[in-house]
């Protein structure tokens, strides 16, 4: 098999090279930017653990063809805090041994030649063996040229142990060994609360992919056996027994229950499903055993789609997070800068070089720009999971970000306020039968036609449980209407002209009722048995109910609403008008859609389209914000930043909720981490020294490591509110 002489771009953590990823991002495991890895030739690159043949780490991590999570997830984690228990156990004696102890405590352990050299052979081991974790990442940073946070760690622990090495090679007694040994231990027990905070805001794939159950009851050779995930191909038959999980999209053989798949389309109500029904990978079986042909498996399940949308979201960046990243690269500029005046100026005030080089640490660590880093990538990444869990998928955070400013919102009509099919929407009864015996005689009549409109005669039928008649004979009437025999009688079903053929003279308040619906762009059908009008049906494109909440809930939260359509100015005069909609465009040719985007824009108002056909698409890709039916075609959904699962409108309040309290999530983040760094460089600089306020380098690593932690928690406090 013939291979590229170099292979594709990977990326990888600084802090965590087994972390790797066909495309940049941040790493899971600590949330700091991924950088590029220099790229091998071909034939001699060896996957690491994480790669995934090009996939992103997230498809090695949890796959959805089957298996279970890494098992190696969360060593990474806790190889942080076995160097701490390394490195505190070190400290021990050398704090021991170190000046503070006597100061504090009026103590001193008993003194031996050569301890300064013990204590050196300890520090070294510390620096090396704790601190090594940073020096390493430093260098990554640098070599992509990405300098940040481990590079702010490294230049602050080499630092103080060049100069300590320093001191005890010179003679001189004064050292920074405790006060190096102290920071590291502190940064890495930081580092590893920093990571369980991390994992727990960014855990969204790792989410999805717990959906998929682990195994799977198959039938192969005649008996049913239980396999791993990982081994089930298309074509299998699987067994899924009530309470289970579905292990792959599929197609239902055998039986009928209902199905819980809110987890992956938001909806919360059980889907009823039978014989010859799909069902998706992850949904949660209710009281009935199901026999189920695997159609897809992996990547090519609805729920891998799914995660690769949310990665492809992970992965590209919102306008505030390329803000809080160029702030966070500025940062660490003026944190080398202001380390070195820092060093500068308590050398000029004479006091002296120990001091001196103790600010400096405490201003390069004080400094770390990862909280900053964090502070919107965190928020983000809980924010797209949790628009998976409700039903809409974000391809493009900066669509979401849109969102919050939408002032206006223009639907098409068909297919997303309306059902896009025929439905009766107003019987007009004659007789005294009422509206049962009107509707039962045209649905009989309908019951051999395969019209649209008979369609949604027959469906309003079954719905009000009417048993249809007999009907025989049937005879179509191109462009007017059926005419069939019910019981002996002559029953016609059409339209006023086949009632005016007949020489029909229709009540007049019949009349007038049924030209006043005819305005109101619905299609009348008149029934006449043996001569005599039972009465009319109304039937129209079926508004959604689900479309009248979703306007008022818009109109609620300040934002106007539009309906473009291609129907009639009545069609869509009498939509606007039950939905309560703001603004109407009629008989709008699909060519011509774009065009209202662009005159809603030059208004200055923010417009959100939402559609579904291939006819959206060019307005959906020119719109502040494309919204995309989920049912709708490939070509609308590639055109949209944002794809709806459900047919529901609901959802496009729900995603201008979940924008605006993303944002302010965002927004207090940042505020906190660059407010934090701005008040807390000047203390450790020394600028409060003159109060006897002075932050030594192992608490100025705590108060680091807490602002991660506090940005970490409070993005995660986004989880809990409702959308």
């Amino acid at each position: 098999m013939k291979t590229d002489d170099v292979t594709p771009q990977k990326y990888t953590c600084p802090m965590h090279p087994e972390i790797v990823s066909g495309r940049p991002g941040r790493c899971p495991e600590c949330g700091m930017n991924l950088l590029e890895m220099p790229k091998s030739k071909g034939k001699d690159h060896k996957p690491v653990r994480g790669e995934d043949q090009g996939h992103d780490w997230h498809m090695a991590h949890g796959s959805t063809s089957g298996g279970s999570m890494d098992k190696h997830a969360g060593h990474r984690t806790e190889s942080f805090l076995r160097k701490f228990w390394v490195v505190a156990a070190l400290t021990v004696p050398i704090l021991a041994y170190s000046e503070i102890i006597e100061t504090v405590f009026g103590w001193a352990p008993p003194t031996f030649v050569g301890q300064e050299y013990m204590i050196l052979a300890l520090a070294s081991v510390v620096f090396f063996y704790g601190g090594g974790v940073f020096l390493t990442g430093a260098y990554r940073e640098i070599r992509a040229r990405l300098p940040g946070m481990m590079t702010l760690i490294a230049l602050a622990i080499s630092a103080a142990y060049v100069f300590s090495v320093f001191s005890v090679f010179s003679g001189r007694s004064e050292t920074l060994f405790w006060e190096l040994s102290t920071l590291i231990a502190v940064m890495l027990i930081g580092h590893w609360i920093e990571m369980k905070a991390v994992v727990g805001a960014e855990g969204a794939l790792k989410e999805l992919a717990k959906l998929l159950p682990d195994t799977a009851e198959v039938m192969r050779h005649g008996a049913v056996q239980k396999i791993p995930l990982a081994e089930l191909v298309a074509g299998d038959t699987v067994l899924i027994r009530p309470g289970s999980k579905v292990p792959a999209d599929g197609t239902i053989m055998d039986g009928q229950s209902d199905l819980n798949e809110s987890i992956i389309t938001g909806e919360s109500k059980p889907v009823a499903k039978k014989i010859g029904d799909a069902v998706i990978a992850g949904a949660i079986n209710g009281d009935g055993a199901l026999t189920v042909r695997v159609d897809k498996i992996g990547e090519h399940t609805f729920l891998a789609g799914v995660m690769r949308m949310v990665a492809d979201a992970q992965a590209s960046k919102s306008r505030l997070q390329m803000l809080s990243d160029r702030a966070a690269l500025y940062l660490t500029g003026i944190a080398v800068g202001s380390g070195v005046i820092t060093f500068g100026a308590w050398m000029f005030a004479g006091a002296g070089i120990v001091t001196a080089v103790e600010r400096l640490v405490a201003v390069l660590v004080i400094a770390c720009p990862h909280a900053l880093g964090l502070a919107v990538p965190l928020v983000a990444s809980i924010s797209t999971t949790k628009a998976a869990r409700n039903g809409f998928l974000v391809r493009e955070r900066i669509a979401l970000e849109a969102a919050r400013a939408v002032d206006i919102v223009l639907f098409d009509k068909t297919g997303t306020l309306t059902r896009g099919e025929f439905g009766v929407d107003k019987i007009v009864p004659v007789t005294h039968g009422g509206e049962d015996e009107a509707l039962l005689y045209a649905a009989s009549a309908n019951s051999h036609s395969e019209h649209p409109l008979a369609g949604a005669m027959i469906r309003e039928a079954h719905k009000r449980k009417l048993t249809l008649l007999e009907a025989r004979n049937f005879q179509r009437l191109p462009g007017k209407g059926v005419r069939v025999e019910i019981g002996g009688a002559e029953v016609f079903v059409g339209s006023t002209v086949l009632a005016e053929e007949r020489n029909m003279v229709l009540p007049p308040a019949l009349k007038a009722e049924t030209d006043a619906l005819a305005r109101q762009g619905k299609t009348i059908n008149i029934i006449l048995k043996d001569g005599v009008v039972l009465g009319a049906l109304a039937l129209a494109d079926v508004i959604r109910e689900e479309s009248h909440d979703a306007i008022a809930v818009l109109r609620t939260m300040g934002v106007k609403t539009a309906m473009i359509t291609g129907d009639s100015e009545d069609v869509a005069r009498w939509v606007a008008g039950e939905l309560g909609i703001d603004e109407y465009f009629a008989k709008v040719l699909p060519d011509q859609k774009a065009e209202k985007i662009k005159l809603l824009q030059s208004r200055g108002q923010k417009v959100a389209m939402v559609g579904d056909g291939v006819n959206d698409a060019p307005a959906l890709a020119l719109a502040d914000l494309g919204i995309a039916i989920g049912a709708g075609t490939n070509v609308a959904i590639e055109s949209a930043g944002i794809i709806l699962v459900r047919n529901d409108p609901r959802d496009i309040a729900s995603i201008i909720k979940l924008s605006r309290l993303t944002y302010t999530k965002m927004i207090q983040n940042l505020f906190w981490a660059t407010g934090y760094n701005l008040a807390a460089l000047p203390i450790a600089a020394g600028a409060l020294a003159y109060r006897g306020i002075i932050l030594e380098p192992a608490v100025a690593a705590v108060f680091m490591s807490l602002s991660t932690v506090i940005v970490a928690f409070n993005a995660m406090l986004l989880r809990r509110q409702s959308i």
